[in-house]
């Protein structure tokens, strides 16, 4: 069931619990994503990034669609990290059901000012693009390693006034995550006060970014807490990959069918364990 993040987040935000958004940038992927989520009677959102996008191409998102279309559980079809107007549009116009534009970096004024303008053309498309929009700036794990990491963690006040001038529909907070996968011996630490100061301010679903390699006990409590959209990316390519490289050791192999079972069974492993944590197990039965 093709559905926007907007109708699938509302109902985790009622319900607290969080939605799974998975990182999708091969039909291997999709098919073990898709395959555990409907084992799991799990809503679920399909995640594409520009760089991620212009690798599978646009028919791709076709292909999306049409697993969407058959699954008996909810599954959006989200741009992730969209860079430009343009950006979303054209995601828009492919088929996606919700688009991400991040203005993070820019000074506030014209964050909100994309958001906006995305807003206006998302909403008024026939069916409803659902928008995510980002306040603060989370960490990157390559800066961790050179002693650059900064993260501008979100103001709840600011939050307050940015959902309210843009409209948006789920918004990203900074609460100190980074993105890709964390170096042997770096702790990370949420700011679960910042959390709920923005959860007291703001009525639409939270989403967290940069999930992969924070404890499961953190993930859990934010979730707990208030977020309803866990990004993950790395915590599936990374496993998926690694068996990728065991099962090519045998030099012999040339099939898709004799290389990627064994590699897509490994990240419905780890799927499943997010679904779980999440407490989005069992939640498809919400939507119908």
């Amino acid at each position: 069931m093709l559905v926007n993040m907007k109708t699938i987040l509302d109902v985790a935000k009622a319900n607290n619990f969080a939605v799974p958004a998975f990182n999708t940038s091969s039909n291997m992927i999709l098919t073990g994503v898709i395959k555990e989520s409907i084992a799991q009677n799990a809503p679920v959102i399909i995640a594409i990034h520009p760089d991620e996008l212009s690798f599978v191409q646009d028919s791709f998102v076709k292909a999306v669609i049409d697993e969407a279309n058959h699954a008996p559980i909810p599954v959006c079809i989200h741009l992730d990290h969209g860079g430009s107007f343009e950006d979303c549009v054209k995601a828009i116009s492919l088929g996606f059901t919700s688009v991400m534009i991040d203005g993070s970096l820019l000074p506030f004024g014209e964050n909100v000012a994309v958001c906006k303008k995305v807003c206006e053309v998302a909403h008024a498309a026939a069916n409803y693009v659902s928008v995510e929009g980002e306040l603060g700036t989370i960490g990157n794990t390559d800066s961790i390693e050179t002693g650059n990491n900064v993260i501008k963690y979100t103001v709840p006040e600011d939050a307050k006034t940015f959902v309210e001038e843009t409209g948006i529909d789920a918004l990203a907070v900074a609460i100190g995550t980074s993105h890709g996968l964390y170096p042997a011996g770096f702790v990370a630490k949420l700011r679960i006060d910042i959390l709920d100061a923005i959860k007291n301010m703001v009525d639409v679903p939270l989403v967290l970014h940069g999930g992969s390699s924070n404890p499961d006990s953190e993930i859990a409590a934010a979730v707990e807490h208030g977020i309803n959209k866990v990004n993950i990316s790395s915590d599936i390519k990374a496993p998926f990959y690694k068996k990728c490289r065991e099962v090519l050791q045998n030099q012999s192999l040339r099939e898709p069918n004799a290389i990627y079972p064994s590699c897509i069974e490994v990240l419905r492993e780890v799927v499943a364990q997010k679904i779980h944590l999440f407490n989005a197990d069992g939640k498809a039965d919400l939507y119908r």
